[in-house]
């Protein structure tokens, strides 16, 4: 198979279709964009994850991945096709006719393609386009707008900044900050944070983090292992590793291996976060019109 920044789009929304519905089966029939989004990245479909999240330069000299632009792509045209559902914005859940599929992916592909199409091509006599190197499709567009912005703005923060953040993130879900192990610039063994948590039952465990302000590459599990040795250092009982980037595979095994978990934070999960807390964001409300503007009846 070509690589798949070298596909046209159809061709990657093609391939996209049939990983989307395994990953749908996988989760219980109904998930968030994110977790489908990053078990089709690792999961055994034939493309190395590394393909997947290769990011690209796009007319606007910004970079960006091909791979986000068709998964959102291929997301709507399922759904035209009523092989999935949007139940609220960010979740997604299989239909009967998603559910019931057992082709293979072109003909699922084929059979998606002959109901959306057409909607496409109605639609487009209506509505603008969006740009080939942009996800501008309904609501989705707007989300993935400003998490391309704050993941941008992110990493173009000194390292130290970077770590600073992340421990104004880890203070916010409630690990009070230790000031003395992570925060200077060396002879911290590796950490860029050390805090605790007490839970309901006043019971103190303590958390070590680390923080990677990486764009291109994925962490991978010797960059597990390294953060793993350097909470043994401190006896943490937790671990936190964010990253802007992804997981590989491997790092995302090496994460539950051993008695001590660690949680990893990816640029999606992270995104999600600054939202929940507001962390140096300020929410916006907006609105879309509905079909009533667009219908011709």
């Amino acid at each position: 198979m070509k690589n798949f920044n070298d596909l046209t789009r159809k061709e990657q929304e093609t391939y996209l279709m049939l990983p989307i519905i395994m990953e749908l089966r996988r989760l219980g029939g109904q998930a968030t964009t994110r977790e489908i989004k990053n078990g089709v990245i690792i999961g055994d479909y034939g493309m190395p994850e590394e393909e997947l999240t290769k990011p690209k330069v796009g007319k606007n000299g910004q970079l960006f991945r091909p791979f986000d632009v068709s998964f959102s792509f291929t997301i709507r045209n399922l759904e035209m096709a009523e092989f999935i559902e949007r139940p609220q914005r960010g979740m997604v859940m299989l239909t009967k006719k998603g559910r019931t599929f057992n082709g293979s992916g072109n003909e699922l592909a084929n059979a998606v393609y002959k109901i959306s199409l057409p909607m496409w091509k109605e639609k487009s006599q209506h509505i603008k386009p969006p740009h080939k190197d942009q996800d501008n499709s309904d609501s989705d567009g707007i989300e993935n707008t400003w998490r391309d912005r704050l993941l941008e703005a992110l990493n173009g923060l000194t390292p130290r900044k970077f770590e600073m953040f992340c421990r104004a993130l880890a203070k916010r879900m409630n690990v009070d900050i230790d000031e003395t192990i992570g925060v200077k610039q060396s002879g911290d063994g590796g950490l860029d944070g050390f805090g605790y948590m007490v839970a309901d039952d006043f019971r103190t465990s303590s958390v070590a983090i680390q923080a990677k302000r990486w764009s291109k590459n994925l962490v991978s599990s010797p960059e597990i292992d390294k953060f793993r040795g350097a909470m043994d250092k401190y006896r943490a009982d937790y671990g936190i590793f964010i990253t802007t980037s992804s997981f590989s595979k491997d790092a995302m095994k090496a994460a539950r291996t051993g008695t001590k978990i660690i949680t990893l934070i990816d640029g999606d999960r992270l995104a999600d976060l600054v939202a929940k807390y507001e962390l140096y964001v300020t929410p916006v409300v907006t609105y879309e019109l509905g079909e009533f503007f667009t219908d011709d009846n």
